[in-house]
């Protein structure tokens, strides 16, 4: 196969891919920015597309400052909820009278609503990054949990039976057999988590900090600025998406044999 041939290939293949999603986002777009200009709506009320996006740039360097303390809650929330999630799960895969135990709990802080529980927190425990660090892992722990739990108990029986057969003690069986039954679970529940993050860490900005993009928001919103709101909404949609396309490459290095699998059925 010739190489421009391949590159072509690739290309067609790649917007196969991405191109439906592309297409509704441009189509979503489109229709708003025609509406916002054509049926005579207040800039104040509702901002076109266009204006969004040229306040985003105009106010680059004010949304870049306050992006940082969210990343930052962002990022350090989230890997204390994936250390968590996974001790949990390791504790309850190794006694099981614990799930029964610890379960409900779980369920229950998930039923919290973060508009009630964020202004809590940060009485209890200040303005500073702490607060933001509870929240995001509050928000993001459980599924990851949940799919951790679940990946363990699809580990295939005869497996197991093996390496015990073998002489393998509990913790190799775990670290040999369950553990890696349990990663296309684990991502699947990761992916989740991820959305969650950056809401969770905005939720806390809100309810008190000196920087952030929930007090962009805030700040914005009580000066009647819906434009600047909507810049900040899309930096934090982005935001997002980034930390998704992340799991997905690290999905892709942690897991080579599912794209040998694809290739082989293609």
């Amino acid at each position: 196969m010739s190489q421009p041939f391949s590159a072509t290939l690739r290309i067609a293949v790649l917007f196969g891919k991405v191109g439906p999603a592309l297409l509704s986002v441009g189509t979503l777009v489109l229709a708003w920015e025609l509406y916002a200009r054509l049926s005579g709506i207040s800039p104040t009320t509702l901002p076109a597309p266009s204006r969004v996006l040229a306040q985003a740039i105009q106010q680059r360097q004010a949304l870049f400052d306050n992006t940082v303390p969210t990343i930052s809650a962002t990022l350090a929330g989230f890997a204390c909820s994936l250390a968590v999630a996974f001790i949990l799960s390791m504790l309850i895969d190794f006694f099981k009278p614990l799930r029964s135990a610890l379960f409900p709990l779980f369920v229950i802080s998930q039923t919290l609503p973060l508009v009630a529980i964020a202004p809590l927190i940060v009485l209890w425990f200040g303005f500073g990054l702490t607060p933001k660090i509870m929240l995001v892992a509050l928000v993001t722990f459980f599924p990851m949990l949940v799919a951790l739990v679940q990946g363990y108990a699809s580990t295939d029986r005869d497996i197991s039976a093996l390496l015990h057969s073998m002489g393998a003690s509990r913790m190799r069986i775990f670290r040999l057999a369950r553990l890696p039954s349990s990663l296309p679970y684990f991502f699947a529940g990761l992916r989740i988590s991820i959305t969650y993050a950056v809401v969770g860490a905005i939720f806390a900005e809100y309810a008190g900090a000196a920087k952030g993009l929930g007090i962009y928001m805030l700040n914005a919103k009580n000066n009647f600025r819906s434009d600047l709101v909507l810049a900040a909404v899309l930096v934090s949609a982005l935001l997002t998406l980034v930390l998704f396309a992340a799991t997905a490459l690290i999905q892709r290095a942690a897991m080579p044999w599912e794209r040998l699998d694809a290739a082989r059925k293609s």
